[in-house]
């Protein structure tokens, strides 16, 4: 039986290692410094390890003997975790979302033989492989728009979400500049720009704005406008500006009561309960990709479209089948021998073949992830 190493046994880390133990696929060994879901992990025959994965040496240690593994570390320390893996020669599933850019692994990884595909999340993830795909059904593309968010399923005062992750990434969200596309020129703005409100299938009207998750999209696809933004309920732009406007996520230290602490720091601390996803938390997943051109002379859209919810037979949240499903699927995919391309791979890699895109939606929908696909 393959071995696979899961690093970072989370909120999105525990389901992927429960999913890949399914009819006895795989041996799994999740590895975490936080034991919260150990217990739950174990019962399921999962082996489990206390680890400090940051520390010299404890990767290398940890993957030694593994046939594949999954980066599920947090995004501050993914980059080089995902460097220690590429250099112990382990083939690997990366969502570690890092701010840094994934190919500037891809040397190593070619010279290590071993084959990455990074970003393979539900956004970026299953976004690029969905707007790849629609830019190969179309003669001529001319623009891809996605919208995504997570949601608490039940709204309540005064921020209406909940983080699947930290709040430091989330509001990294807030503060980093969005980049997108606008007639093949690379556009910036402030992210929580340009608001419009969207009535969604299911999910009714949501509140869209910039954000910076367009990322390796904006080289490795051809497509004069290009935009991704990020979903919350309506009114949620202001309070968040209000935050950042007012400094509350300044990241400068300062020293107060003859402390050093940052107003970022505090922020995210008191956000940290107000925005936890509690285990008992129902959230929901909606994602729209809108991939319009011409197609034999004549303008044609396609629209892939995801609605899903916390599943209360499983009790595993939206946002963890929504990103570590498309994992799981994207590692049985590189066992299958489907694809083994050396190097560090984007998730829009995938679409250069239909039979990758079919084996990744049977996939999702078989743990019940599902995409409709809507010509107009």
């Amino acid at each position: 039986m393959k071995k696979v190493v899961v690093l970072g046994a989370g909120l999105v880390g525990a389901p992927m290692a429960l999913d890949l133990i399914k009819n006895n696929e795989f041996d799994v060994l999740a590895v975490d410094f936080n034991d919260q879901y150990f217990a739950k992990l174990t019962k399921a025959g999962i082996r489990t390890k206390k680890m400090d994965l940051s520390l010299e040496g404890a990767i290398e240690s940890v993957v030694l003997g593994a046939d594949y593994v999954i980066n599920a570390t947090p995004g501050f320390m993914g980059f080089e975790s995902l460097r220690r893996v590429i250099n112990s020669g382990k083939n690997c599933i990366d969502i570690a979302f890092y701010p840094e850019d994934m190919f500037d692994l891809d040397e190593l990884a070619k010279e290590n033989g071993v084959c990455v595909i990074s970003d393979i999340g539900v956004a970026p993830g299953m976004s690029n492989l969905l707007s790849a795909y629609g830019v190969s059904l179309l003669d001529e593309t001319l623009d891809i728009k996605i919208y995504v968010g997570g949601l608490p399923i039940k709204k309540e005062l005064p921020w209406e979400y909940k983080a699947p992750f930290s709040p430091a990434d989330v509001i990294e969200e807030y503060t980093r500049p969005a980049r997108f596309v606008v007639e093949g020129q690379l556009i910036t703005k402030a992210a929580l720009t340009d608001g419009e409100l969207i009535d969604f299938p299911k999910a009714g009207v949501l509140e869209a704005f910039n954000s910076d998750g367009l990322r390796s999209l904006i080289t490795t696809l051809d497509v004069p406008n290009m935009i991704e933004k990020t979903l919350r309920y309506p009114n949620y732009i202001d309070k968040i500006k209000l935050l950042r406007d007012s400094g509350f996520f300044d990241p400068e230290k300062r020293i107060i009561n003859g402390m050093e602490i940052s107003p970022l720091e505090v922020t995210s601390n008191i956000l940290f309960d107000q925005w936890k996803l509690e285990e008992d938390d129902r959230d929901l997943t909606v994602m729209q990709i809108i991939v319009s051109g011409l197609k034999d002379g004549k303008a044609q859209t396609h629209i892939f479209d995801l609605y899903d919810e916390h599943d209360s037979a499983t009790n595993i949240h939206s946002m963890a089948r929504t990103t570590g499903y498309t994992a799981t699927v994207a590692l049985r995919l590189i066992d299958a021998g489907l694809y083994k391309k050396a190097g560090v791979n984007a998730p829009e890699f995938l679409a250069d073949s239909k039979k990758n895109v079919d084996f990744m939606l049977k996939g999702l929908s078989e743990r019940g992830v599902n995409y409709t696909h809507t010509i107009k």
